[in-house]
C-alpha cells in the first residue's frame, strides 16, 4: 500500500482527504435527519455532475448556489476530514456527497427519510476517467501503465474498492422509496426528462422553464467554465490541471479511445463473471 492511501476495512482511502477519525465520524456517529439528501457515486461516474444538479433542482433553479460557493461546500463529503465542521451546523436539507459502498453508510441512516440519489457509470468509462485524474492529482498514486491499471480496477485495488462490490451493494435497493438509481447514459441521453425526474424524487415539481434553465447549467461545457464546480481553486501541486483539466471530457463511450480489443475482451470477461447471478441490465458490452 502507497503512504498516500489508507486502507479501513479492506478499501482504500485518500489520506489526503480521509482519515480513520473522519471515517468512523462518518458511520459511527454522524446524526442523520429526515431531510438529507445523498448524492451516492462509484469514483469518476457522474459526481461533479450530480453536485451541480442536485443543488439546482432543490434550489428550484436559482443559480446562486452553484456561482457562489464551491462544490465540496456545496454537497461536502460525507467521509472527508472537514465534513464534520460543515454539516452538523447546517440548516435543512443538507446535501452531502459519498463513495462509500451501502454497509458503510451512517449507523442512524436506516432510521431516516433521507434520500439518495445514485448514478452509475460504464465502469470502463470511469476507469478512463480515474486513470487521467490519477496522472494530475498529487496525492493519488502513479497510475502506472494503463494496462497495469486495469488489472488494478478489475482486482479492486483502486480508491474505494471495486466497481463491482459498490453496485453490488447499492443495487438491491433500487425498489425502495428513499432511493432513486441513474446511470450517466441515461442523463446525458435524456437529459430534459431524467433531470424532471430526479426533481419529482426530491419533492420539487419544477415547470419546463426552470428544468430548461438547470439543463443549460449543468452543460459539461459550462461547468467547465464554473469556478466553482471546476477545482480551478485547488492548487496545481495538488490537481495539476496544466497536464488535464479536472473536468476533462464528459462523453460517454471514451473508453473506446483507450481499450484495445484484447484489453477490451478481458474486462467484458471479468464483467460477466463478477456480475454472475445479478439481474443489472447495464455495461454488459
Amino acid at each position: 500500500m502507497s503512504d498516500l492511501n489508507i486502507v479501513y476495512e479492506g478499501i482504500l482511502f485518500p489520506k489526503h482527504v480521509v482519515s480513520e477519525e473522519s471515517l468512523r465520524y462518518a458511520r459511527e456517529e454522524f446524526q442523520v435527519r429526515d431531510e438529507d439528501v445523498f448524492i451516492v457515486t462509484y469514483p469518476k461516474s457522474g459526481t461533479t455532475w450530480l453536485q451541480e444538479i442536485v443543488p439546482l433542482l432543490i434550489s428550484g433553479g436559482d443559480l446562486s448556489p452553484v456561482l457562489t460557493i464551491p462544490n465540496w461546500e456545496r454537497v461536502p463529503w460525507l467521509e472527508h476530514t472537514f465534513c464534520k465542521g460543515l454539516l452538523e451546523e447546517r440548516p435543512s436539507p443538507r446535501l452531502i456527497t459519498t463513495h462509500f459502498q451501502r454497509h458503510m453508510l451512517p449507523k442512524t441512516f436506516d432510521k431516516s427519510k433521507a434520500k439518495i440519489v445514485y448514478m452509475a457509470r460504464n465502469p470502463k468509462d470511469a476507469l478512463v476517467s480515474s486513470f487521467h485524474y490519477h496522472n494530475i492529482a498529487s496525492f493519488l498514486d502513479n497510475p502506472g501503465t494503463f494496462d497495469e491499471f486495469i488489472d488494478k480496477f478489475l482486482e479492486g485495488k483502486v480508491l474505494y474498492g471495486s466497481w463491482f462490490d459498490h453496485i453490488k451493494s447499492w443495487w438491491p435497493e433500487k425498489d425502495q422509496e428513499n432511493f432513486l438509481f441513474l446511470t450517466y447514459e441515461e442523463m446525458k441521453q435524456d437529459t430534459l426528462n431524467t433531470l424532471a425526474k430526479v426533481g419529482e424524487f426530491l419533492g420539487k415539481q419544477l415547470s419546463s422553464d426552470v428544468i430548461d434553465t438547470i439543463a443549460n447549467q449543468t452543460k459539461f461545457n459550462k461547468m467547465k467554465q464554473n469556478n466553482m464546480s471546476n477545482y480551478s481553486f485547488v492548487p496545481s501541486d495538488i490537481i495539476n490541471q496544466e497536464k488535464d483539466n479536472f473536468l476533462r471530457k464528459g462523453i460517454v463511450g471514451d473508453w473506446k479511445n483507450h481499450f484495445t480489443e484484447a484489453q477490451t475482451e478481458h474486462f467484458n470477461s471479468v464483467f460477466a463473471e463478477r456480475m454472475k447471478g445479478l439481474d443489472f441490465p447495464y455495461y454488459k458490452d
